[in-house]
């Protein structure tokens, strides 16, 4: 029997699956959705409903608008980036609720996507946390190759400045973080 949580996967899952952007010969939103679950079931294995389906569709059909398509300059990113979240938590929202879900549910995915209340509500940190988590193991690598050595230490503050104070003890444990930034993931 499929679960409304199943629907609302493989509705999100057939969205990311138009992805032209292939990475391991997988469309690049397809696959982080599913990277992002994978963090999630391990860092928050008793999560809701909502933030399962934000963590799976935090990124969904982003190439639908490109951030070229905005001035490129810190401004224009942050404009990007709200537009994004404003529309992930539409497109998420409309899936959920052809799935069934109850509008309190929607709303609080909606929270999620949207940021509202990071560090002051616990469901829209772990969003962050599974965010900040996903970027280190998936992704950190290739992106600091691409950047100047001295943009980096900047570049790992705002990471950890985004993560709860238990993420940031989790990924010291976990990840083999240089000495050199190993203090920004210390409180």
């Amino acid at each position: 029997m499929t679960t409304q949580l199943d629907q609302v996967f493989i509705a999100i899952d057939a969205a990311n699956a138009k992805d032209p952007t292939l990475e391991d010969g997988q469309p690049a939103a397809l696959l982080y959705g599913q990277r992002m679950t994978a963090e999630q079931q391990r860092l928050f294995p008793d999560a809701s409903d909502p933030l399962r389906i934000a963590c799976r569709g935090q990124h969904i059909e982003r190439w639908l608008l490109p951030r070229r398509d905005f001035p490129m300059d810190r401004a224009g990113y942050l404009q990007w980036r709200q537009e994004q979240g404003r529309r992930h938590a539409e497109r998420l929202a409309g899936i959920m609720a052809g799935a069934g879900y109850p509008q309190d549910h929607i709303d609080r995915t909606r929270r999620m996507l949207m940021k509202q209340g990071i560090k002051r509500d616990e469901e829209v940190q772990a969003l962050e946390d599974v965010i900040c988590f996903t970027f280190i193991r998936w992704y950190l690598g290739d992106f600091a190759a691409e950047q100047p050595d001295e943009k980096m230490p900047r570049i790992i503050e705002k990471t950890t400045r985004k993560m709860s104070a238990d993420a940031r003890a989790k990924a010291l444990k976990e990840f083999d973080i240089p000495e050199a930034f190993a203090p920004y993931f210390r409180d």
